[in-house]
């Protein structure tokens, strides 16, 4: 814990999570019980400009400070911006070098981060005050372990979201919604599964399948709806969702933190480390699949073996029970 007399006396925290989308939903509990346990502190997050939607107006983060990352000209700006407030503390829920200069950048009275076992990249520790160990399993437990020995002593499993906004055209009744992209091709699932999912969810539950990308981004699949759209109109959109099913990635932690109903599919990663925490979720993976962190550039073999036969069973299950 960290050494103050009094939770009262932090009056304001750093919160720096730079990205990506699913990283940013598991920080929420953490950054959220630190404003619960220290209700007078204003909280500021630093974030890249893509996820800003993702924190607006979700009740406790007082500011937001967008760090271009990718445009070194403008460091200077964001670290004159960060300076304008002086921070009590600052919690790197990140725990690579990038986030941790970022932390150090603001200059905070102190920076708390993750101890040797989570920390992603060891020299990021160097720039801290207090090393938080965890031995939680999932990345949202690991955030509250950090927020616990930043000082939090309220701790909140609530994920915080802005309502999103409307975009494009969706049906007018009940469908799936999934996400068919990620960020490692290795953690997608066929696109020909896709095709045959939908076929099977029109022809035997009536039930369209939505499949949601940024503008550009979206691959044509047969007998499903394309809808391209920002961050804020997918969170909208699975808002409105009957039922969701996912590969690990933003969209499908998002749907899981909207405690939706869903289907969530994986391969090359842990779902005990990196599944959907909340909602009512069947996760399948194959038994054996090997857990790398390598940013595969091909589907993993894992993931093709898991049939669209066996995800819409599941949908199936969970569109009776919720519907």
């Amino acid at each position: 814990m960290l050494d103050y007399d009094l939770p009262h006396e932090l009056k304001s925290i750093l919160i720096v999570r730079l990205g990506a989308m699913g990283d940013i939903i598991h920080a929420l509990p953490g950054a959220a019980s630190l404003k619960h346990s220290f209700p007078g502190a204003r909280i500021t997050w630093v974030v890249e400009p893509q996820w800003v939607s993702l924190l607006e107006g979700n009740g406790f983060v007082d500011r937001i400070v967008v760090f271009r990352r990718r445009e070194p000209r403008t460091w200077g700006d964001t670290r004159r911006e960060l300076r304008a407030e002086r921070y009590d503390l600052a919690v790197d829920f990140q725990g690579l070098i990038k986030s941790a200069l970022v932390a150090h950048m603001a200059g905070p009275e102190r920076i708390a981060g993750y101890g040797s076992r989570i920390v992603r990249e060891w020299p990021a520790g160097l720039f801290y005050s207090t090393r938080v160990p965890s031995g939680a399993a999932h990345v949202v437990d690991q955030a509250l372990d950090l927020a616990a020995g930043a000082g939090a002593n309220h701790l909140v499993r609530a994920f915080p979201l802005p309502a999103g906004r409307a975009e494009g055209n969706l049906p007018d009744g009940p469908f799936a919604l999934a996400s068919p992209l990620a960020g490692w091709v290795s953690k997608q699932w066929p696109l020909e599964h896709w095709a045959r999912l939908a076929a099977m969810l029109q022809e035997k539950l009536g039930l369209p399948l939505v499949l949601n990308g940024a503008p550009g981004t979206l691959p044509r699949i047969p007998g499903t709806v394309a809808h391209e759209s920002s961050v804020a109109g997918l969170i909208d959109a699975t808002r409105r969702a009957a039922i969701v099913i996912g590969v690990d990635s933003g969209p499908l932690h998002l749907a899981a933190a909207l405690s939706k109903p869903g289907v969530a599919i994986f391969g090359p990663t842990d779902p005990a480390r990196n599944g959907p925490y909340g909602g009512d979720f069947q996760v399948f993976r194959m038994p054996g699949a090997f857990t790398t962190h390598r940013r595969g550039t091909e589907i993993d073999d894992s993931m093709r073996a898991i049939t669209p036969e066996q995800v819409f069973a599941a949908v199936a299950a969970r569109v009776h029970c919720h519907v």
